[in-house]
């Protein structure tokens, strides 16, 4: 089968759904909470604690153990939980414009905290439905399209919302962002259920066992290189975009400049580096994918300490313009390749019968310099300066790269599970 025949298939299709459902609630808690909050006149640091949301995304895996063991009535292991959450994603976001932030503050905050919960939760179905629904040679394009619809869904609450509020009340954009998970539903429900693997007959096996088949399939050591590896390989990139809009703004640039510029920069190259990606891993597998990526990964840190080192530009022409874009769009670029090699390899590193408790654990692991390490990063950039800092981000790619010789090496196609 060619690569053009792989991608034009229902399982494909069905990735861009997953992607869109998965994408939607996060960039609504991450774009759109922060801005109406913002537009009700709540104060910054009132605002800043929201971050506080990401943690369900962090430890999902303490009750991704209950989606392997326990199934909902009717549609199954995963499409149960698929619709259950997706439902209560659909009710929460309807429900949340209803509440005044100026004198029903809590009630939101509590809302923001069931909706990350239910998103995090989701992600845990969706991430074990992919992985079964899909063959191991169908990994990479299928993550890559996950990938790229999880990142256009961030237009809906990033960007269509936002102009719909400028003429609605924010009661009824909610209404209509929430209605942009029917899409997710409707796919749930027409989709058949992966019988890939006997569920776990206790709550325990279903706690336990995935460690443990994970350790004895991969032995102590490989195991723990694994799980260095999942935390170091994206350590640098994260860090080094973490403070990104600050400093875009302490180089001179205006907000509308970086509105403008990131907007486009930002999404179309990790979007199209993405499919390609995914396209290219078909042909050279996931092992090199991870290689090449991670090298134009790790390159794109140095444009951010190429423009920190030009220092703030007094006047901002075409040239800084240009100036910034390319190295927005290059970072992006990095980000779509990386991503989808990461997120193969962890689907790959799954064991079918434990995919939702072993896929959150790994993909916590990948969250974990997004949460703790970039808490950092504003203290490392008064310390020692945006150059400093990036070339310190540059630094802290390598170990994941070189972790690449035990954990994927080149030559090495890995057989199915």
């Amino acid at each position: 089968m060619t690569v053009w025949q792989q991608l034009l298939t229902r399982r494909m299709l069905i990735c861009v759904f997953t992607g869109f459902a998965s994408g939607l609630p996060l960039y609504l808690l991450f774009n759109l909470v922060p801005a109406w909050l913002r537009s009700e006149q709540v104060d910054l640091k009132t605002i800043g604690l929201f971050a506080l949301i990401q943690f369900p995304y962090t430890w999902k895996f303490i009750w991704s153990p209950f989606l392997d063991r326990y199934v909902v009535p009717m549609l199954g292991r995963r499409r149960g939980w698929m619709l259950l959450t997706q439902i209560g994603l659909l009710a929460v976001i309807a429900a949340m414009g209803g509440f005044s932030p100026q004198t029903e503050m809590t009630a939101i905050v509590l809302l923001c905290t069931l909706l990350a919960f239910l998103s995090a939760t989701q992600d845990i179905a969706l991430d074990a439905y992919r992985r079964e629904l899909l063959s191991d040679s169908e990994l990479g394009l299928g993550n890559a399209i996950h990938v790229n619809a999880y990142r256009i869904a961030g237009l809906v609450p990033g960007s269509l919302s936002l102009i719909l509020a400028d003429s609605l009340p924010w009661d009824v954009v909610f209404i209509v962002t929430a209605l942009f998970m029917l899409p997710g539903i409707a796919m749930t429900m027409m989709v058949s259920e992966p019988h890939r693997a006997v569920p776990p007959k206790t709550l325990r096996e279903a706690v336990v066992e995935p460690f443990h088949e994970f350790i004895t399939r991969q032995g102590w050591k490989s195991a723990l290189l694994i799980l260095a590896f999942l935390f170091f390989y994206k350590l640098g990139d994260s860090m080094c975009t973490a403070l990104a809009t600050p400093f875009y703004l302490d180089m001179g640039y205006s907000k509308t400049d970086i509105g403008l510029i990131a907007k486009n920069a930002g999404l179309w190259p990790a979007v199209i580096g993405g499919m390609l990606g995914g396209l290219w891993m078909v042909k050279i597998g996931i092992n090199r994918a991870l290689w090449l990526f991670g090298v134009v990964q790790l390159v794109s840190i140095f444009g951010f300490a190429w423009l920190a080192s030009l220092g703030p530009q007094e006047s901002i022409g075409a040239v800084e313009r240009v100036s910034l874009a390319w190295v927005i769009g290059l970072e992006a670029l990095g980000v779509g390749l990386g991503t989808v090699a990461f997120v193969a390899y962890i689907a790959r590193t799954t064991h079918p019968a434990y995919t939702a408790t072993q896929f959150a654990l790994f993909t916590s692991l990948m969250a974990m310099p997004r949460t703790f390490a970039n808490a950092a990063t504003g203290w490392l950039v008064e310390s020692m300066g945006w150059t400093g800092f990036f070339l310190l981000c540059a630094l802290f790619a390598i170990p994941g790269m070189l972790l690449l010789f035990k954990v994927a090496p080149w030559n090495e196609r890995p057989a199915a599970l």
